[in-house]
């Protein structure tokens, strides 16, 4: 279950660093701690799908979840 955590932080974090935010900047906007979001974009905190639709509305992204 770790693997899938991982996969979604990294795709967060390259999202992130594409529009030029910082953790903190990007916590900020979806109202949690920088070290909160540190923890998503490391696979070490489990990850709501309300938390998801925030930060990609924060990054100005759609949110696609796919099943294969």
């Amino acid at each position: 279950m770790s693997e899938i955590k991982n996969e979604v932080g990294q795709l967060i974090k390259q999202a992130r660093l594409s529009v030029g935010l910082t953790q903190k900047e990007l916590g900020e906007k979806i109202e949690v701690a920088e070290s909160t979001f540190s923890r998503f974009e490391n696979g070490n905190q489990n990850l709501t799908i309300d938390t998801l639709q925030k930060i990609a509305t924060a990054l100005n992204k759609r949110l696609i979840i796919k099943l294969e």
